[in-house]
């Protein structure tokens, strides 16, 4: 197996071969493998905090770039970015890394993506953590058309990122604004007031930053971390990170055969209670006890925003590895 390593903070960053081509991952510690799933817009660098946490309990914590991010693959075609081909690659990590079976732990796209590799891949994901986004199985309805039913006459976010360079065409010129603002417009202590213009909304001829906050920063993002975001992102382009959006209608075909599939595994949930993703998913966290029939925790942390694992690390953390201790085997 052709690997590349080097040494860092106590890190080895690698590239592992997978159906993308090459996946980079980050691991810290030794011990059961707890593979990591960062969202948008983001790296493995969202997980940073919990690796060094996990790996002083007595694990081995793998943070990847998801296919598009980073310094993995970036196919060209809009549907390589499929659901079932990122499975494949968080499969071929495990293998990659000399494991047979992980635990899988998403957050935001991440979340989904853990859902999936665990529905998907039940003999390679034994448990299954998600952050932010709860589990919402593959439903009736097409995605493109419940998105375009939300916001009335203004645009979702989901509806505004599916024309390929349109999303990218705003982003791209000013990447460290556009990051700074997204990541401040869904952060709870600098997220606008409940009764500004939703920022996840586009109005009409409008872009999605016109109602990010101006000037304000999380508390939890230094220079220094956003200069990391920044800094993959003016490299890479912003068509990778999107490509994910703009498969969730061939999601929806290619999973048919899991319409209505409960997750089954030991899971957890970690919400935020000032997350907006809990109100247009609020259903599913009430379907929890058909959805996830092996659900172990389900916890929200009142005064949190959407950048759960930056916002409230020590929080996360010590849910995490609770959790964690507990699992079977």
């Amino acid at each position: 197996m052709s690997q590349s390593a080097t040494q860092a903070a106590g890190r080895t960053h690698r590239l592992v071969p997978s159906p993308a081509g090459r996946i980079h991952l980050v691991e810290q510690g030794s011990g059961p493998l707890v593979l990591l799933v960062h969202g948008f817009p983001e790296s493995w660098y969202s997980w940073r905090h919990q690796m060094a946490t996990l790996a002083a309990a007595g694990y081995r914590a793998v943070a990847i770039d998801v296919r598009g991010y980073g310094r993995s693959s970036r196919p060209a075609n809009v549907d390589a970015y499929r659901m079932r081909n990122l499975v494949e690659d968080n499969v071929a990590v495990v293998h990659a890394l000399g494991e047979r079976t992980a635990v899988v732990v998403g957050h935001d796209w991440g979340s989904p993506i853990a859902a999936h590799s665990a529905l998907l891949r039940p003999d390679v994901f034994r448990a299954v953590g998600l952050l932010s986004v709860p589990y919402t199985p593959r439903g009736g309805h097409r995605p493109s058309e419940v998105f375009a039913r939300i916001g009335g006459d203004d645009e979702f976010y989901v509806s505004y990122f599916q024309e390929p360079g349109r999303a990218e065409a705003e982003i791209e010129p000013d990447v460290r604004g556009w990051l700074a603002g997204i990541y401040a417009a869904l952060s709870a202590d600098t997220m606008p007031a409940p009764d500004a213009p939703p920022p996840f909304l586009v109005s009409p001829g409008g872009r999605l930053r016109d109602r990010f906050p101006a000037g304000r920063r999380p508390a939890w993002l230094s220079d220094d971390d956003l200069d990391v975001y920044a800094g993959e992102f003016e490299r890479t382009g912003m068509s990778g990170a999107l490509n994910r959006y703009r498969n969730m209608d061939r999601d929806w075909e290619d999973l048919a055969d899991l319409a209505g599939a409960p997750l089954t595994q030991p899971s957890l949930f970690i919400g935020g209670s000032q997350d907006a993703t809990l109100g247009w998913l609020a259903d599913a966290i009430t379907a929890f006890p058909t959805t996830m029939p092996g659900l172990v925790a389900s916890h929200l942390l009142e005064g949190c925003g959407h950048w759960i694992q930056q916002e409230r690390r020590d929080e996360v953390d010590q849910l995490l590895t609770k959790w964690l201790a507990n699992l079977p085997g």
